[in-house]
């Protein structure tokens, strides 16, 4: 399957998917505009923020009147120079009325370009944990030799237990069995060295507990290191919320300077130049593949609800591709597969 999201085959038009429509760098324009094409794909969508403000913008798009989407008035936002803990006073801010939105059963998921701390921070308030999860975690797709590989956690807990890479390698396991229609996703710990021996403590007494998982809802194939997360040697690498932001921001940021410097290259002379025109198709593609908003958003994995997180930079076509994977998480019962998973593991 591409990683490019998909629309889902069979959208279920009574339940929409929640938007933070004013969240992000860009405040509303992009946001509505991905929200707009989304709809077009048959994904129905509750734009929530400013009323005025919103209709506003819609009505720079031709035809959204007559599309799946509606305005939820939320007079509030949540900045994302601001605190996250201002979730817990301000209750009107577009992110909470969001996932209250979800946790009343009258959207399917939350989706936000805004302030990720608020987000994790509304999403574990208002729709609290999977039972046997004792900490969520964010997972995002990363492009590979092998398509895409599936990381986790990027960011919501820099000090984690063994206990939670190993809740973490079952719910991912799950997720790309449902979402991505991975029949058997392969579990990679990641570490300084492939020998069971290397690593922290943390690592070692992780990969203990994976082994003892292994073939009991997930199928762990050891340590990986750095280098093989591009090499797609697992469909997922579990580390700590640390490490694994690092790895996220060292990939985009590589990306970045390479296409920089191949751009620099190929500008150099008119021989390059000429060279350049004869591979630009391919570097187009290649580009899109590297593209964070080829993936929309990453999902926080182990909350009550479906919620996803995406870049403050994001465009439209980025939240499109949001809105589609939270459309087919949701299409696919991931909440529920999740807590069948994890059934065995709740007290």
């Amino acid at each position: 399957m591409s990683a490019e999201a998909a629309a889902p085959a069979t959208p279920d038009t009574t339940l929409p998917i929640a938007l933070d429509a004013v969240g992000g760098d860009h405040g509303a324009a992009p946001n509505v505009e991905g929200a707009v094409q989304a709809a077009r794909a048959g994904v129905p969508v509750l734009l929530v923020g400013p009323r005025v403000a919103l209709h506003a913008e819609l009505g720079k798009h031709a035809g959204s009147a007559s599309l799946p989407l509606r305005v939820v008035d939320a007079p509030d936002v949540i900045g994302m120079d601001e605190h996250a803990s201002d979730v817990r006073s301000r209750t009107g801010a577009s992110i909470n009325v969001c996932t209250r939105l979800v946790k009343e059963g009258k959207a399917a998921a939350a989706v936000s370009m805004g302030h990720s701390g608020a987000t994790m921070a509304s999403a574990l308030l208002t729709l609290g944990r999977l039972r046997g999860v004792d900490r969520p975690a964010i997972l995002t797709h990363l492009p590979s030799k092998k398509g895409f590989v599936t990381l986790l956690d990027v960011g919501a807990n820099a000090d984690v237990k063994p206990g939670y890479l190993a809740q973490w390698a079952r719910l991912a396991t799950v997720y790309l069995r449902v979402v991505e229609d991975k029949t058997d996703p392969t579990v990679g710990l990641l570490s300084i060295g492939e020998e069971d021996h290397k690593g922290s403590q943390l690592v070692l007494e992780a990969h203990a507990l994976l082994r003892e998982l292994n073939g009991k809802g997930i199928h762990f194939r050891g340590n990986v290191e750095g280098r093989d997360i591009f090499q797609g040697t697992t469909d997922i690498v579990v580390t700590d919320g640390f490490t694994g932001n690092v790895v996220l921001k060292l990939a985009e940021g590589e990306a970045k300077v390479l296409f920089g410097w191949v751009r620099d290259a190929l500008g150099g002379n008119l021989r390059t130049k000429v060279g350049g025109l004869l591979v630009r198709g391919a570097l187009r593609g290649l580009a899109e593949r590297m593209d964070p908003s080829t993936y929309g958003a990453s999902i926080l994995l182990g909350v009550r609800g479906l919620a996803f997180i995406g870049h403050g930079s994001a465009d439209a076509r980025a939240v499109k591709n949001a809105l589609l994977r939270a459309s087919r998480a949701h299409e696919a019962k991931l909440i529920e597969r999740l807590e069948g998973a994890l059934a065995p593991q709740a007290g």
